[in-house]
């Protein structure tokens, strides 16, 4: 790449050829405003809000698709530069739903942040508005077309980033809006309820579907013992909804506060992770042993199991039949907790606080509440449990540290934590399967290659002398090829882990929102890099990092499961899937 030396605001800076100007811009510390704009996913120059005054240029420019050349003199903030920019965020709210005290993005918009940023205080274009469409249909989506600035973002995001593809313009001028094909609602089409879409929307016409007032009924009904469980992701990301860093984490102050909430019992998710690692390496060594369907593919993310029964319905026999960890701790809760402490299942209220909006869908599956009741009553995402603490009046940041609760189902190992990146699932089940097949504890728990942000890693595992290659993908692109390779017959892999959202649950479609200007972090780390280091130093801090190790877990099974695989553990802890229908456009 050849160098280009060009001016902005008056000041020399170099930036690559083919870079654009607001390339060069960010890469040298100059902030221009944007909001259709997304890295390495959306630059269309549709919004006009990144707009700069360039010399020698008849109008004026969007940065997000202008070029750099060289001797360009560029200027962000001309007179003429910020009266087109207000005027472009002015004519976009003229067609916008402005309850922006009720709307869940409050205070974390993009657009609310331009009109700040502008001094924008008026309605100055007064008219007709576009029909709205309010579709909350769906588990876990919520659309509505009165926020929607049709900046395109979801449309690229469920395109790019999950190779779906299931939303687009619909409709032309003013009618405009976006949506599923004929304006269907979510939950009449082949989405992945990843909630992508969701956190890449900069407005509030992409929510999740909220479980607030459910949770805070069941806290107050006297006839409930309400139990809570915490993802691991969760503890990476909900400090960010209290103004604390990227990165923080706050295990012991989430406790806090839960318990603060009014839930009976704190316990974490990780119990499940453990359990997960001993039924899914279970069920991979009998497949070893047994030639069953090989490659097993991980089954714990429940927006990659809808992807594989609508797109590849011919693999489901490669998906492993466990369910995923907080499904297997709701129905471990009803049954086993319950017996031990005396407590009826049907006045059992599971909440499990997820990084993830699919989880919202996975509990209403009938096929998974194989004890007669619901495994999980009621979902959260880490952004509703932020509002619910904040509801609660409960000042999160000068809270104690405190433990989970401890009995019963309270141990978790550091192979449970790091479920939550990309690279974990694989990494905890390779942890316990290496151990039993070599029949000693690991010198060395870590597997350096199942780490990292690529979108696919792979690697060749020695597991006493048998060697099988593994393969690990985040997102729906980097599945599909992976896929394709089963579907083909020509997988080399034995074992493939698959993560519905980049990056794994740290980056989940429930997890809080970083603004887009951000995005690239800080220190010389990405968002989703910081989030992930929080789980890897959480899992070094742990006494035990083997799941087969946990003391609770092998208690489960001497008293209860008596070994992984068995009757009672296929029936509780495993669940079976079905092709699903696309919608049919003729």
């Amino acid at each position: 790449m050849s160098v280009v030396n060009l001016k902005i605001n008056n000041r020399e800076i170099t930036a690559e050829s083919g870079e654009t100007v607001l390339q060069a811009a960010q890469n040298a510390g100059i902030h221009i405003p944007t909001l259709c704009y997304l890295k390495d996913i959306n630059k269309s120059g549709a919004c006009r809000v990144c707009l700069v005054e360039v010399k020698g240029a008849r109008a004026l420019l969007s940065a997000c698709t202008t070029p750099v050349s060289e001797g360009m003199e560029v200027f962000t903030n001309s007179e003429r530069a910020l009266k087109g920019r207000r005027n472009s965020v002015e004519l976009i709210m003229s067609n916008h739903n402005k309850n922006c005290l009720s709307c869940k993005r409050n205070q974390h918009c993009e657009l609310q942040t331009l009109c700040e940023e502008l001094g924008i205080r008026e309605n100055m274009y007064e008219g007709e508005k576009t029909e709205t469409t309010y579709d909350d249909f769906s588990y876990g989506i919520v659309r509505d077309t009165s926020k929607c600035v049709l900046c395109g973002r979801c449309i690229e995001t469920c395109k790019k980033v999950q190779s779906l593809g299931i939303l687009g313009f619909e409709n032309r001028g003013f009618k405009t809006i976006v949506a599923p094909i004929y304006n269907q609602s979510f939950a009449n089409v082949d989405c992945m309820q990843c909630g992508q879409c969701v956190i890449n929307c900069p407005v509030g016409a992409l929510t999740e579907k909220e479980a607030i007032s459910d949770v805070v009924k069941a806290l107050n009904d006297p006839e409930k013992t309400v139990i809570v469980q915490t993802a691991p992701a969760v503890r990476a990301s909900l400090g960010e909804e209290f103004g604390l860093p990227i990165g923080t984490r706050v295990t012991g102050k989430m406790v806090a506060a839960l318990r603060r909430c009014g839930f009976d019992r704190v316990y974490d998710t990780n119990f499940g992770a453990d359990l997960t690692i001993m039924e899914e390496g279970n069920e991979l060594l009998e497949r070893l042993e047994n030639k069953g369907t090989l490659p097993m593919f991980t089954s714990c993310s429940p927006g990659w199991v809808r992807f594989i029964e609508f797109e590849y319905p011919e693999l489901l026999p490669h998906l492993s039949s466990a369910k995923s960890p907080h499904m297997m701790l709701g129905a471990i809760s009803k049954s086993y907790w319950a017996e031990r402490m005396g407590k009826r299942p049907e006045d059992i209220y599971m909440v499990s606080i997820m990084p993830c909006i699919a989880k919202k869908s996975e509990i209403e599956r009938e096929e998974c509440n194989t004890t007669g009741y619901r495994d999980v009553d009621a979902v959260l995402t880490t952004r509703e449990c932020g509002r619910l603490i904040k509801m609660f009046g409960i000042d999160f940041n000068e809270l104690p540290d405190e433990k989970f609760d401890e009995d019963l189902l309270g141990d978790y190992t550091g192979a449970g934590v790091i479920f939550g990146a990309t690279g974990g699932v694989m990494e905890a089940a390779l942890r316990t399967v290496k151990q039993k097949l070599d029949g000693k504890k690991l010198e060395k728990v870590d597997f350096e290659a199942c780490r990292g942000m690529a979108g696919v890693k792979e690697a060749e595992i020695d597991l006493n002398g048998t060697k099988i290659w593994i393969a690990i993908a985040s997102s729906m692109f980097f599945a599909r090829p992976l896929l394709e390779e089963v579907k083909a017959g020509t997988s080399k892999y034995t074992f493939i882990e698959i993560m519905g959202c980049p990056g794994g649950c740290i980056n989940g479609g429930g997890q809080s929102i970083v603004p887009s200007r951000i995005k690239n972090g800080k220190l010389g780390y990405g968002y989703k890099e910081l989030r992930m280091n929080a789980l890897y130093e959480e899992d070094e801090l742990c006494e035990i990092r083997v799941s087969s190790d946990n003391p609770q877990i092998q208690q489960l099974y001497n008293d209860y499961l008596e070994k992984p695989g068995s009757e009672l553990a296929e029936k509780l802890l495993h669940t079976s899937y079905s092709p699903k229908e696309k919608f049919n456009v003729f």
